[in-house]
């Protein structure tokens, strides 16, 4: 049997705009969450803003990744960020009356090795100086939590509070509501660049011409390096290849996602389970490999035990990308409107086999679909939430490095009051876009 290859089609259909806008106030580039969260706060402000994205809202990674809402293993700097969010998240339909799966459930990670007792054990610090709600679970509060969990796990952490949601689903019901308060939404619009007046942004120069604006906030995922490079602002940004697969027929399973070494599982709405096998990523390698290589060393000595490097078309597709364009001339955003990788199965099934091993209820489990996505990285795993000096009314929110859906509302809080001149809502410093310099390569060039 051929399996539905990508989950793209499950995506909630938005209603667009068909017009653009003249004239506004702000305009978003990038339809995934980061862009969607910013262009609904803006909004609720009643600033006007147009979001424009050059294929399907959430198209890419914001309806590809696992759906985990999570504040459990954050690094420190980034804490706050989540715990933020979860804020949003649990807003969402007490405010909005909107469906975003979002359930607070919960989630637990669970232990076999030491390398993974130390790396629970360092979160746990973590959430105890943010003073987060959690219980440091040995073998037998593990069996009464997770019942349907074998005896091999010795040690794992439990976050009450941290919880689930539908990236299918949850993102196309933000837009939708950001468009009932104003924002215009542009699917099929790309981006090519910005004009200035002044020393000023003054224009977002789109496929289909120009649209008057103070700000813009580039927000497009693992495609901001090219557009900022196109500008001459250097932004140290890989892309990561995550897999991950739909499984049905799985009986008595936690409603918490549950992760481990090799395994991790949330239940869907649909009644399925979205399942992946953790600690493995394929890093692709291309050409910005040997640009940034000596700015990402650091993070592949972090963690080369679950990177797989592949050589595959990626590299000759991205060598003959163009880096340079006017905008007045088609660019790669037009050429290539959805980063839609092929999905490694062979991980998916081993991820599945993982699974019956840590929890016999997913002994008559099937994969039913497979899918992949392309993570937008940065050396020190921390987005990019700023002001871009060099073009005042220039702004940036990328970089999540997979960790977008779960703070990507408090995210857009903060990128719109950032572009409002307001109090922030967490402090942004750690998110800086200076803390990088010029990439080392490319200060060269």
């Amino acid at each position: 049997m051929v399996l539905p290859r990508s989950q793209v089609s499950a995506l909630a259909v938005v209603s667009c705009d068909t017009e653009k806008p003249s004239e506004v106030d702000v305009v978003v580039v990038g339809g995934g969450i980061a862009g969607v969260s910013t262009a609904l706060a803006l909004a609720e402000r009643n600033i006007r803003v147009c979001l424009c994205e050059k294929g399907r809202i959430a198209g890419e990674q914001s309806s590809r990744n696992w759906g985990w809402v999570r504040q459990m293993g954050r690094d420190p700097a980034e804490m706050p960020l989540a715990i933020e969010s979860l804020k949003i998240w649990r807003s969402f339909e007490r405010n909005y009356g909107i469906e975003t799966g979002f359930r607070s459930t919960g989630i637990c990670y669970l232990c076999r090795t030491a390398g993974e007792k130390a790396k629970v054990e360092k979160w746990a610090k973590t959430g105890e100086a943010f003073g987060l709600e959690q219980h440091v679970l040995g073998s037998s509060r593990i069996a009464r939590l997770l019942p349907a969990s074998t005896k091999e796990f010795t040690l794992g952490l439990h976050t009450p509070t941290d919880g689930r949601a539908e990236p299918s689903l949850a993102v196309p019901a933000l837009a939708g509501k950001a468009r009932e308060l104003g924002a215009v939404l542009l699917e099929g619009c790309a981006v090519r660049g910005f004009e200035t007046a002044g020393g000023k942004v003054s224009d977002a120069v789109t496929e289909h011409g120009n649209i008057r604006c103070d700000a813009i906030v580039v927000a497009g995922g693992a495609w901001t390096r090219l557009f900022l490079g196109n500008v001459g602002v250097p932004f140290p940004q890989l892309r990561i290849l995550s897999t991950a697969a739909r499984a049905d027929g799985v009986e008595n399973a936690p409603e918490m996602p549950v992760g481990g070494g090799d395994f991790a599982f949330r239940r869907r709405l649909d009644g399925g389970f979205t399942i992946a096998l953790r600690n493995t990523n394929i890093a692709p390698l291309v050409p910005d490999s040997v640009r940034l290589f000596a700015d990402f060393l650091p993070a592949v000595k972090r963690h080369w035990r679950e990177l797989r490097f592949e050589i595959g078309s990626e590299f000759v597709t991205e060598l003959r990308t163009p880096r340079r364009w006017s905008v007045d001339e088609s660019t790669p955003f037009e050429a290539r409107r959805t980063l839609d990788p092929t999905p490694r199965v062979s991980l998916n099934h081993k991820a599945l086999v993982a699974l019956r091993r840590a929890f016999p209820s997913f002994a008559s489990a099937r994969i039913t679909h497979s899918w992949a996505g392309l993570i937008d990285t940065t050396p020190d795993e921390l987005p990019v939430l700023d002001r871009v000096d060099r073009y005042p009314g220039l702004f940036v929110a990328s970089g999540f490095s997979g960790h977008g859906f779960g703070t990507g509302p408090a995210a857009g809080l903060l990128m719109a009051q950032l572009v409002n001149c307001e109090s922030p809502c967490v402090d942004p410093r750690p998110f800086s876009l200076s803390r990088f310099g010029p990439s080392r390569r490319e200060a060269g060039e």
